[in-house]
């Protein structure tokens, strides 16, 4: 199965050892996010995701674990060239979308292939070895849930240069493409000034 996977000519196991060198280990999560990726360039049609097809697509990924290297790793895509979106949601899924075409999949892997892990490597005791070697040899189908979604993204979400630039009226923070809050007074803020922080400045 491992062998015929390939994305713009290269192996499987060439973009999974690519992955572990920027991950830092080699795990189930690595296995799952390179399959997972592997999966989403396929469906929207892009097979040189680091090359002419670089601008051409974005990556929506919804859990901050170790699949989420992996995506990274092979699509290319990363949060600095506002390619790769992280929405919060906590579970194990991944939205490909071709920027030309406007065809979008999200990619979910099912929570029941660790089960499954048992069929493929009986022999394996420890889970974690045993899922690592499983999700080598499963189907896309045993692995993943494929939805056909829409998606529109918004133009200051979009790739490039920023949108537009403010000044928040309370700290002076400058905010960048459309992240500013107006108040009911008119004010600009920005996120920190009109929700509160996640810091705390001492």
């Amino acid at each position: 199965m491992e062998s015929t996977i390939k994305v713009f000519e290269r192996p499987f196991e060439e973009l999974l050892e690519e992955s572990v060198r920027i991950h830092g280990h080699l795990c189930a999560g690595q296995v799952l996010g390179v399959r997972l990726a592997i999966m989403g360039l396929r469906l929207i049609g892009i097979s040189d995701p680091k090359g002419q097809d670089r601008k051409s697509f974005m990556v929506y990924v919804e859990i901050d674990r170790c699949a989420t290297d992996a995506i990274q790793s092979v699509t290319g895509c990363s949060l600095g060239k506002r390619s790769l979106r992280w929405v919060d949601y906590g579970i194990m899924a991944a939205t490909f979308i071709n920027l030309k075409t406007g065809k979008a999949f999200r990619i979910v892997a099912r929570e029941e292939s660790r089960e499954l892990s048992r069929k493929y490597c009986p022999e394996i005791k420890d889970k974690y070895r045993r899922q690592l070697k499983a999700y080598k040899l499963m189907s896309d189908n045993e692995l993943f849930r494929v939805q056909e979604v829409g998606l529109e993204v918004p133009v200051f979400d979009l790739p490039g240069r920023p949108v537009n630039r403010v000044q928040c009226e309370a700290c002076g923070d400058y905010v960048q493409d459309c992240r500013e809050v107006k108040t009911k007074d008119g004010k600009v803020l920005c996120r920190a000034c009109a929700h509160g922080a996640y810091y705390k400045i001492l």
